[in-house]
């Protein structure tokens, strides 16, 4: 399993990651690394090549295996095989987020990748940032969700014309492994309290397995409290008191709901750092999965949460010096307040908020 740790520096937290010894790291050839990135759809293009000329400017050792795939495309399956196969020689991915269709039979390519790698963790980072105004202070949560089951098996029919059956799918093997990824995650980086998020009062057999798996898994890990919260209200004490929340543990779907609710408490999904684990493949893209279709090509795209991910990234490939830096790059420009994007109360383009980053580090 891939694990976790964060390291707070002044009002930078940072997360590295690091492997189990069962676990296959990537290959360093000549000093350097090579990294599949996926650009993706919306913005992904325009907040990719924004790390992409910052990687350049410091001159970090990461050579991109670029892969094109969209879900714009009918060919998009064919991108996906691509991708996989990168991955699978690369070990390491930077992703930006692919467009799922709505009202069409066409699978989501973003889940078709996990499940294809069972990149069955995903872990976003739910934080103030300073220099970013938000309604409430001290919000500071990790949010770990399955990846790979749930309502996210995508096993559906239509049994009869108007009627369709969705099989949500709930193993003990996979609710076990996620609650151990987020216990180990809390155990490395001193948190305290790990919450189970479920339906267990509806779902009782789905969600209650998941809920006592959860709680099962937790008799192992001294000194970190395990309770849980039906779905609706986590979402309710997530507006009104966020400061509650330490680890969050979560089936696919809630996970997908919080993570867009944590992204609107502190500025939104240009901010939202994240990252997805398997045994042997890691693949870093936005927590909050947002296409922004409607912002592409114009270059006002925040590329913050693209940045931080690939910082986690540079962590996760043992570069910390680097990955420190462009890091605390990034927090000092938007402290600043001179250069910031549209989204967090600015006029800047990404290319300048991009340049402004470049000089923090020159």
């Amino acid at each position: 399993m891939l694990r976790t740790t964060l390291v707070q520096k002044s009002a930078v937290r940072s997360l590295a990651t690091f492997a189990s010894p069962e676990s296959v790291l990537p290959k360093k050839y000549g000093g350097r690394f090579t990294v599949t990135l996926i650009p993706g759809d919306g913005v992904g293009q325009e907040i990719t090549d924004s790390v992409k000329t910052i990687f350049k400017a410091q001159n970090v050792p990461i050579d991109w295996e670029v892969i094109d795939v969209s879900g714009l495309e009918s060919s998009g399956k064919n991108g996906v095989t691509e991708a996989v196969e990168s991955l699978k020689r690369n070990k390491v991915g930077l992703k930006g987020i692919l467009y799922t269709p709505t009202g069409s039979s066409a699978k989501s390519l973003n889940v078709a990748l996990r499940k294809e790698l069972d990149i069955y963790a995903s872990l976003v980072l739910i934080k103030n940032i300073p220099g970013v105004k938000s309604r409430l202070d001290g919000i500071d949560f990790a949010l770990v969700r399955e990846n790979t089951e749930g309502e996210y098996s995508g096993l559906e029919h239509q049994s009869y014309p108007g009627v369709v059956e969705s099989l949500k799918i709930m193993t003990r093997f996979k609710s076990e492994r996620i609650a151990k990824f987020a216990f180990d995650f809390a155990k490395k980086n001193n948190r305290q309290l790990v919450t189970a998020i479920h339906k267990a009062n509806i779902m009782k057999l789905g969600d209650g397995l998941f809920r006592q798996t959860v709680k099962d898994v937790g008799q192992d890990y001294s000194g970190i409290e395990v309770n849980d919260l039906i779905v609706d209200n986590a979402s309710m004490q997530a507006v009104a008191k966020p400061q509650q929340f330490d680890v969050l543990v979560t089936p696919n779907l809630y996970g997908s709901i919080l993570s867009n609710i944590g992204a609107a408490l502190i500025g939104g999904p240009g901010l939202v750092p994240g990252a997805n684990f398997g045994r042997e493949y890691a693949v870093f893209e936005p927590g909050c999965r947002h296409v922004g279709l409607d912002l592409k090509g114009q270059n006002t795209a925040n590329p913050t949460a693209m940045i931080l991910s690939s910082a986690m990234m540079l962590r996760h490939l043992g570069l910390n010096d680097e990955a420190d830096k462009i890091s605390a790059a990034t927090y000092e420009v938007i402290a600043d307040g001179k250069i910031r994007t549209k989204d967090i109360g600015g006029t800047s383009s990404t290319t300048e908020f991009t340049k402004a980053i470049v000089d923090k580090l020159a």
